[in-house]
């Protein structure tokens, strides 16, 4: 999930992962398995699978699943996957924007299966082109905030060619052009700093702020979405004051 709210990390998305830890560790190996697909077995000469293998790892992915997943993703061993990449459009409650991602070997069961969580909770398809203008791709670096100085960060990112650097839960978000996301994840590395995760992600030009009431109903829309072992990812528009966000933290 990714409303750029610097609500990613709340407790919500914290037991979001720790309730779903086996469908986290599955889509992130089919990320895997695509990227080896795309692009070869060979973590240095494939960006895409370097940031994939990295991400899992941080997530607590097993070695040997993760070594399996590139080896089928590269066809070694006589192994292969075919996956299609479909794009949704939608509207949560209140007219809230998504983009939700799939990564699927059955199309018909992917939009099954994102109807049924929409129509089931206060959702709707949207036509093509209606939301995703107001999206765009880019590389979002998120790193974290141990050891790390925001000046630091700032300087490295912005001289590798970043587009913006913002206080996160996490440490700091580092927004970059979708193909400058390697080189600022390196430059990034370069200068000592670690970072959580590196992903193109679909970031909304126009955010709209949500009351708590309603940014209850997207969440419990995103996480039937992310039900789902076919949906990858889900963006929104949604944004949090801080005092919606102290109240969310409030619920148990």
């Amino acid at each position: 999930m990714s409303g750029h709210s610097k609500w990613a990390t709340t407790k919500h998305k914290k037991a979001v992962i720790d309730g779903r830890r086996a469908k986290s560790f599955a889509k992130l190996i089919k990320n895997i398995e695509v990227a080896a697909k795309m692009g070869g077995a060979d973590l240095a000469g494939n960006p895409t699978l370097y940031d994939a293998v990295q991400k899992a790892k941080k997530t607590s992915v097993p070695n040997d699943n993760i070594d399996r997943a590139v080896k089928r993703g590269a066809g070694i061993g006589g192994e292969a996957v075919e996956y299609q990449t479909i794009l949704y459009e939608g509207y949560g409650p209140n007219g809230v924007a998504l983009m939700i991602e799939c990564l699927t070997d059955n199309r018909n069961r992917a939009a099954a299966e994102v109807r049924t969580a929409l129509s089931r909770n206060g959702g709707t398809l949207a036509d093509p082109g209606s939301v995703a203008y107001n999206f765009h791709r880019k590389g979002v670096i998120v790193v974290s905030g141990e050891g790390a100085d925001e000046d630091e960060v700032m300087l490295a990112a912005l001289e590798a060619g970043a587009e913006n650097v913002e206080p996160h839960a996490q440490g700091f978000e580092v927004v970059t052009d979708a193909s400058e996301l390697v080189p600022v994840r390196q430059a990034l590395q370069d200068a000592g700093l670690d970072y959580d995760s590196a992903d193109v992600e679909f970031v909304p030009s126009l955010k709209v702020e949500v009351d708590a009431d309603t940014a209850r109903k997207v969440f419990r829309l995103i996480d039937a979405l992310e039900d789902s072992d076919d949906v990858q990812n889900v963006f929104s528009n949604f944004d949090l004051t801080a005092e919606v966000q102290a109240e969310l933290e409030a619920d148990d």
